[in-house]
């Protein structure tokens, strides 16, 4: 309608969050199964006063520059971030969004399925039978790791590894973890022990599950040498972004045996080659990215991205604002 604000969705989001953008702005949508290119970007944006995006979608100063003066908000479908130069946003008066506790306990179901999935060897198991290898009860046959009474490393006690740690109890497993923050307080409630080194904390770990932002700091935070410092039977798991894990030393330390294996909801690259040597390898479970994927967690999402895009071009300020207060242009 003429008059309402216009705002662009980068591609379809579940019906619950277009209903709400639909009855307040003038809405353009990139019907596309796969991320726009950037020239698609580039030229979509002109005139918007709002978008609404995806982790896929790298918005930095030129698409900002691109949509014009009139850009009032960019409302992410995600939690994270750090897809979006969040500095140039702010300068240019430009809200950011996200969706902050939404996928939290969701992110952490997947990510204890797949600790219990590489400890018990589930997929390797499937494929055993599906290839018709199963001909009878073998005792030396698929033996993978207990899970009950081990030792898991957390790496990042924010909302979802706080979860995982809850969990984990249930299991009765020995929690340790480690914080950037050092937020001793954290692991209270779960009986989470607080490692004040990274690197005790992967020498006395069983499973390493990683929930961890993504930014200079947790950038290939696993590596060469940290991974080295892991023992042989230990598993990592990872459900926070793809870079936070140098693929390559991943591939090597698996191929070398100086870990048991991997399981992966985040790679990178994302997604991989489809003759990636990660996916080669029976020890590693890869999984494309499905953390939040259930009806519940994304309709949640859907509808917190599309309230914030909605309060943001409204002059309103979004519930879930990244930029902590409405930016100035200027400041």
């Amino acid at each position: 309608m003429y008059g309402q604000p216009k705002v662009l969705v980068t591609r379809p989001i579940p019906q619950v969050g277009m209903d709400i953008i639909s009855k307040a702005c003038d809405v353009q949508i990139l019907r596309c199964d796969t991320p726009p290119s950037r020239e698609e970007l580039l030229e979509n944006v002109r005139g918007m006063n709002g978008l609404l995006t995806l982790l896929t979608d790298r918005i930095d100063a030129e698409i900002m520059d691109a949509a014009g003066p009139n850009l009032k908000i960019i409302s992410n479908y995600a939690v994270g971030y750090d897809n979006i130069d969040v500095e140039a946003a702010t300068k240019r008066g430009v809200m950011v969004g996200n969706t902050p506790g939404a996928m939290t306990e969701t992110t952490a179901d997947l990510a204890f399925s797949l600790l219990l999935a590489a400890a018990r060897r589930i997929g390797e198991g499937i494929d055993y039978v599906r290839k018709g290898k199963w001909e009878t009860f073998k005792p030396l046959e698929l033996l993978g790791r207990d899970v009950h009474h081990a030792a898991l490393g957390i790496i990042g006690m924010g909302r979802i590894g706080t979860e995982v740690a809850k969990r984990a109890r249930g299991f009765d497993m020995n929690v340790l973890y480690y914080d950037h923050r050092m937020r001793r307080d954290k692991g209270r409630s779960t009986g989470a022990v607080m490692c004040d080194t990274l690197d005790d904390l992967l020498a006395r770990s069983d499973f390493v599950s990683l929930h961890t932002p993504l930014n200079e700091k947790t950038r290939h935070l696993i590596n060469t040498h940290t991974l080295g410092l892991m023992k042989k039977t230990a598993i990592l798991i990872n459900v926070a972004r793809g870079p936070v894990v140098d693929t390559e030393a991943l591939c090597e330390a698996i191929e070398a045996g100086r870990i048991a294996g991997a399981a992966l909801d985040v790679t990178d690259p994302e997604p991989l080659p489809s003759n990636h040597r990660l996916l080669q390898m029976p020890q590693c479970i890869v999984l494309p990215h499905i953390g939040s994927a259930t009806v519940e967690t994304r309709n949640k999402m859907a509808v917190m991205a599309a309230e914030n895009l909605v309060a943001g071009v409204t002059g309103g300020v979004p519930k879930y604002l990244v930029n902590c207060e409405k930016p100035a242009v200027g400041n």
